[in-house]
Formats: C-alpha cells, sequence, structure tokens
C-alpha cells in the first residue's frame, strides 16, 4: 500500500468528509451521472456504475439522489455537462502527482488546481509530465480485524489478485481493472469484508519523503482532494508511518 493510499485509508476510517458532507454527496452523484453516461443506467450492466453506487452507498447518500444522479444522466434531468479532465504535476519532494477532475467549467477547474499546486510548493505540469509514473489498477482493501494477514493474502492470490500488500490494520490488493468485479465477488462470496474497490493509478515506484517535505505534501493532496471538482488524488509519495501520524495529530 503506497503512502497516499495509507492516509486515504485513514481518513476514510476516520471520516474526515464528514464535516463537508455536501461537497462528498455531490462529488459521489457526479460519479454516478458519467458512469451512467458511459454506460448505461442499469447498474447490472454497468459495473463502473455498480462501483459509484457503492461507493456512495458506503458515505451514507440517501437512495433519492443516487436515483436523481441515474436519471440526469439517461435523460430525465437537467443538462449538466460534466467533463472528464486529469491534471499533472509536481509536489513537495519531487513527487508526481495525478489529479482527476470533473466540472463543467474547465477554466475555473484549472486555475484552482493551479492555485494548489502554487501554494504548497509545487506546480502543474503538461499533459504527460508525470502519467507515464503511473498505471491503472483495480485495487479492492480489506480490514483485517481478527483475520490472519497472511491467509487474507493467499485467498487474495487465489481470487486472482495480481499483487497483495499488508499494511497496518488492512490489506490492499490489486488486479488488472477487467478482473476488479471477479476478484471483488470472489473475496466477498467467501465472506470477506470489502472496505473499499475501485480503479485507480497506482505508481510504478514510490519516492521517500522526510517529515518536512512530508508534511507539506500531505497539505497539498488534502487541499487538492477538497476541490469540489476533484474526484481522485494519486501520487508517488510514500509517507512513513510516523510522518502521517505527527501530521494527522
Amino acid at each position: 500500500m503506497s503512502g497516499h493510499s495509507k492516509w486515504s485509508t485513514i481518513k476514510r476510517q476516520k471520516g474526515a468528509a464528514d464535516a463537508k458532507r455536501g461537497a462528498l454527496f455531490t462529488r459521489l452523484s457526479r460519479e454516478i451521472i458519467i458512469a451512467a453516461k458511459q454506460g448505461g443506467g442499469d447498474p447490472a450492466a454497468n459495473f463502473k456504475l455498480r462501483l459509484a453506487i457503492q461507493r456512495a452507498r458506503a458515505q451514507n447518500v440517501p437512495n433519492d439522489n443516487i436515483e436523481r444522479a441515474i436519471a440526469k444522466a439517461t435523460g430525465a434531468g437537467s443538462d449538466e455537462q460534466l467533463e472528464e479532465i486529469t491534471y499533472e504535476g509536481y509536489g513537495p519532494g519531487g513527487i508526481a502527482i495525478l489529479v482527476a477532475a470533473l466540472t463543467d467549467n474547465r477554466n475555473r477547474t484549472v486555475a484552482e488546481v493551479r492555485h494548489a499546486f502554487t501554494r504548497a510548493g509545487g506546480n502543474l505540469g503538461e499533459t504527460g509530465s508525470v502519467g507515464w509514473q503511473f498505471e491503472a489498477k483495480g485495487v479492492i482493501t480489506i480490514p483485517i480485524n481478527s483475520r490472519d494477514a497472511d491467509e487474507l493474502a493467499l485467498q487474495a492470490i487465489d481470487a486472482g489478485a495480481d499483487d497483495v500488500q499488508v499494511q497496518g490494520d488492512a490489506v490492499e490488493i490489486q488486479t488488472a481493472p477487467s478482473a476488479l468485479e471477479e476478484v471483488r465477488r470472489t473475496l466477498e462470496s467467501a465472506g470477506l469484508e470489502i472496505e473499499n474497490a475501485d480503479f485507480a493509478m497506482v505508481p510504478r515506484a514510490t519516492v521517500d519523503l522526510d517529515e518536512k517535505a512530508a508534511h507539506q505534501a500531505l497539505r497539498l493532496l488534502d487541499a487538492l482532494e477538497d476541490l469540489e471538482d476533484v474526484q481522485r488524488v494519486y501520487s508517488n509519495a510514500d509517507f512513513s508511518d510516523e510522518a502521517i501520524a505527527s501530521f494527522a495529530g
């Protein structure tokens, strides 16, 4: 599990987004809209939509909100036009950052993303500047709870996982994007709790940061994730447990 993944998992477990629930609901609803536009409004036939709905329900988004989002995407709602854009840049310590956004105003979004980079001592790069440092993966997170971590890892490998990493109280499972649903279903049918299942851009290699640079990078990543148009933020930073603990405290 990369350092950025560890920090994202900690924030999810602590419910850090609760104070900004309205913005979170908007972000999750937009994911549903895009997924339904691309693959249709039937979750049974649209895996990406099914994942988006699962994420929304995990954050207690009301069913009415979910249904309205699907209706918007399938022609029964507003004419809001959303565009998917990925921004690339560098953060403190030279880390590479990908920012996936959904926006109805690309000029507003790029200005906000650039401001966040600049304020944190990073810089927004050109398309292709850092994207080559990441690869698309399916990522499944399973809490260890009272189970044996090595047994969980073996189950994941038997289910078709490409890679399994044990970190703290969770197991992060990586799959080929096309295998995500099959592996998730296999693990679920074995009685395992799935904390999160999603597509992600995973760094091919990570960059270690000292505590000062780590705190600067974490502030930048948090600032980017707080932007309303930003859906996902990925980095190749590897934060130590000590740096994450001191930043969280």
